[in-house]
């Protein structure tokens, strides 16, 4: 594939893990344990093809709601991949950054956290973004109200604000907004995933779910956005 056709930022909402497990007589939070095998997956093949970004949807603000076993199951499974595949990220030079807030979590969640970012810290080849307590709303909210603290404390004007500044208070200020938003399992819907980002991303909408997506899913995926037509509101000629 030309490297010019290849995304430099990927994002995926990763669904179908529960439905996966339904249709196979399992518990939902097996799904999810079989959702971390196509985690692998994707980050090898981003390695492989030279994509730079590579976001993943990992647990949403909205998921708190689910059932407390599988919240549970989820923070449990984060923290032994983590333990656990530290070294083979930084084997394939990946770096891991966490996005979301983290004032919900547990120590044990915290520490995690902080243990996997130091740890790639010296990645160069992939940055691996993992959304995590992560909610578009909330983060364009927070970003609104700290540019009127701003405002309030006389640092800017109210009309020096503009989609630069705005997009500086985000979240992902240090990342570039995704070409690429893949979601899994035939769903079409965004699900409160960078909304202020994706303004200009190509959209993909799979039927496969997300266990079952792997490094030739992957390579599917790239083939279908190597064919769009990129224009960002211009003309082609």
């Amino acid at each position: 594939m030309n490297k010019k056709s290849i995304p430099q930022h990927i994002a995926i909402i990763m669904d179908g893990n529960g439905r996966w497990a339904k249709m196979r007589g399992k518990e939902r939070y097996e799904g999810h344990i079989a959702g971390v095998e196509s985690v692998r997956a994707v980050v090898r093949a981003a390695v492989k093809h030279g994509v730079s970004w590579l976001t993943l949807y990992a647990f949403s603000t909205e998921n708190w709601g689910r059932p407390t076993e599988e919240v549970e199951a989820i923070m449990e499974l984060f923290c032994r991949t983590v333990v656990g595949e530290a070294p083979e990220l930084c084997r394939q030079g990946v770096r891991v950054k966490i996005m979301g807030e983290k004032e919900r979590f547990s120590a044990k969640v915290l520490e995690m956290i902080g243990r996997i970012e130091d740890e790639t810290a010296s990645g160069d080849r992939l940055t691996l973004v993992l959304a995590f307590n992560y909610s578009a709303r909330r983060e364009m909210i927070l970003a609104a109200q700290q540019l009127a603290r701003e405002v309030a404390e006389g640092n800017i004007t109210a009309d020096a604000i503009d989609e630069a500044m705005f997009s500086e208070r985000l979240m992902t200020r240090s990342i570039p907004d995704p070409d690429f938003i893949i979601r899994t399992s035939g769903e079409c819907r965004l699900s409160n995933f960078l909304l202020w980002q994706a303004s200009y991303a190509e959209f993909y909408f799979p039927e496969t779910l997300w266990p079952d997506f792997g490094e030739e899913a992957f390579a599917d995926a790239l083939e279908v956005y190597a064919r769009r037509d990129r224009r960002f509101g211009l003309v082609t000629e």
